[in-house]
């Protein structure tokens, strides 16, 4: 009887299981936004390509300007034209849709913030997530009199070779390390003879 309530329940148990995989299965959605480039492949493309371009360079038909800052400040002034498109709010479906329809139109998309380090982030998502149209605007944006105020900035390149760098850690990380263990000399042992104890003088 004991042995058939443990098959009764063991049954249970394995039908329980295969109903959560199947019920699993059926809702699993697939994510969004998956990641086209992995992060090595986009530092060596950022690294070896300028993405940078001026104030000047902005007379471009294809060029779309696309201001990553909060709504505020892209309502208290921005540049003629451009785009809000919030950093923080760079993956939702609707934005998403902004950056497919200019990269469909073959548009550049130039992002640019109140700095020239301020678009970085987004830049780097969309590169990974496949966005191969973008280019940053090295500008820096002030106020005088509620006025925006929009200067080019001289960003200071790397002289540094990422792409050497980095294939030199995969190199480090593959190599393995021997580390010749050197036997410490032996100890030298000294003994010290105790002094006997001097028996006792006089007594009863």
């Amino acid at each position: 009887m004991k042995e058939l309530e443990k098959t009764k329940r063991i049954s249970i148990a394995a039908v329980i299981f295969i109903l959560a995989v199947i019920i699993g299965l059926l809702t699993y959605k697939r994510p969004k936004n998956i990641y086209a480039i992995n992060t090595k492949s986009t530092l060596e493309k950022i690294t070896s390509e300028n993405y940078l371009i001026s104030l000047n360079e902005l007379n471009n038909p294809d060029y779309v300007l696309i201001d990553i800052r909060n709504q505020y400040d892209f309502e208290k002034g921005h540049l003629e034209n451009a785009i809000n498109v919030y950093a923080a709010e760079i993956l939702s479906e609707e934005n998403i849709k902004v950056f497919e329809k200019l990269k469909a139109s073959n548009k550049t998309a130039v992002l640019y913030g109140n700095n020239p380090q301020e678009p970085n982030a987004p830049f780097l998502i969309l590169t990974q997530l496949g966005y191969d149209n973008l280019k940053l605007l090295a500008i820096e944006n002030s106020y005088l009199q509620n006025k925006l105020i929009t200067q080019n900035v001289e960003v200071e390149k790397s002289e540094a070779d990422v792409t050497a760098f980095i294939n030199e850690s995969i190199k480090k990380a593959n190599t393995v390390e021997t580390v010749k263990v050197v036997a410490a000399p032996p100890k030298k042992v000294i003994t010290i003879e105790k002094k006997k104890k001097a028996p006792a003088e006089g007594g009863c």
